[in-house]
């Protein structure tokens, strides 16, 4: 039997205006107890009037206590019913990015809450966030092999989002073999992706567009890619005319595979690394004299809590600073985050005060989010969570 989750007075108005979350201290506990209720279950929203709001899946113990999937109080989540959702999904994908590689389902944004699929080739990485759709497991993976026709299929059952709704993390093969590493190419760049014990989903497809403009403005250039993982930055930069790339991650594992990538590619001979943390090695190339061209900063996500803002912005701040040093006279810094909580007007803010403090004046050239295969819920902030900025130092002459 379906639910019931109904809402405070006043309190329908951000759903109304196309949210499709809902918060625990937001539901009428009175009229419809969340104690109780299991996790995973399906509930039609109402309004403190008991108009319907649309239905959600349910997950009582959380702070989002119910996402809604449709507006239609009767639509069932079924097969028939994910088919459509991931087949819609897909067909967008591959409009834009023909050929098998990208994010195939980006959860909420694509109204499937709590899927995640990134695609590579032959081969799918899965994240079921939710209780629902770790319920729901069995459909997924089977509506992915009919659409896909996949060799493999990995859950990557992973991460806070699992955490915070109480689900059990685990990596599963849930159809077919998959290999440890896994080929895609991406910006007409070839590389090998560690799909079994990479990072997240194995790649970060999000930022394609923002290397793809970095290819147009390096050629004959020195790159540093600072937080490297798998090279994406630098090795399309090489691809691209670069004349030398250095990444510079913690991971050997991840360094491996960049270089494993530019191997691959043809571009060993123009490529190097340095692992180890971050601002440990800005220092070291600070103080061996060491200038780049261009240097890329893409960090992990400094800021994941609203509560860790003013910390996190030191880190940005800091590591920002650090590459000023290292960036050579009329030089290009791309700063990135990828923390909801930082706008861009906050990165702006700390690419600013990296060049006013190193005495150098910038100017930003253009800006990026997240490709079109992570598509923008526009009453979720949280799916815009991506910026990069590209500023180039002014050099005044003599």
């Amino acid at each position: 039997m379906t639910l019931r989750l109904k809402l405070k007075p006043g309190k329908e108005r951000r759903i109304r205006g196309g949210h499709p979350w809902v918060y625990s201290n937001e539901v009428d506990v009175a009229a419809t107890p969340l104690k109780g209720m299991a996790a995973g279950g399906i509930a039609v929203v109402e309004d403190s009037r008991g108009n319907s709001l649309g239905v959600a899946t349910v997950s009582p113990n959380s702070l989002i206590c119910a996402r809604l999937y449709s507006r239609n109080p009767s639509q069932k989540l079924d097969g028939d019913f994910l088919r459509q959702r991931l087949q819609t999904a897909m067909t967008q994908r591959e409009q834009v990015y023909p050929g098998g590689c990208y994010r195939l389902c980006y959860g909420d944004a694509d109204s499937l809450p709590g899927v995640v699929v990134d695609r590579f080739g032959d081969y799918l990485a899965v994240r079921l966030a939710t209780a629902t759709m770790d319920q729901m497991q069995r459909q997924v993976i089977e509506v992915l092999v009919e659409l896909t026709r996949p060799k493999g299929i990995l859950l990557r059952n992973m991460g806070p989002f699992r955490q915070q709704e109480g689900l059990p993390e685990s990596i599963d093969v849930a159809f077919g073999e998959v290999p440890e590493f896994v080929e895609i190419v991406e910006n007409n760049t070839r590389f090998t992706v560690p799909l079994l014990a990479g990072q997240k989903t194995g790649w970060f497809y999000d930022h394609r567009e923002n290397r793809a403009l970095l290819q147009r403005l390096c050629p004959g250039k020195s790159v540093l890619d600072v937080f490297s993982y798998a090279g994406g930055w630098a090795v399309e930069a090489l691809m691209a005319g670069a004349k030398s790339a250095c990444c510079v991650d913690a991971s050997a594992e991840a360094l491996n595979a960049a270089a494993a990538s530019a191997e691959l590619n043809g571009v060993s001979d123009r490529f190097s690394c340095r692992q180890g943390k971050a601002a440990e090695i800005l220092k070291a190339l600070a103080a061996e004299k060491q200038r780049f061209d261009i240097v890329v900063l893409d960090p992990p996500a400094f800021i994941k809590r609203r509560k860790d803002i003013r910390q996190g912005e030191k880190a940005y701040h800091q590591i920002n600073q650090l590459a000023m040093k290292v960036l050579a006279p009329g030089g290009l810094l791309v700063s990135a985050s990828c923390s909801m909580h930082l706008s861009e007007a906050m990165l702006m803010d700390v690419v600013r005060q990296a060049g006013s403090r190193s005495g150098r004046q910038l100017q930003v050239i253009a800006s990026g989010g997240a490709g079109l295969d992570h598509p923008v819920h526009p009453a979720i902030p949280e799916t815009r969570y991506l910026k990069a900025i590209f500023a180039q130092e002014i050099v005044n002459g003599e």
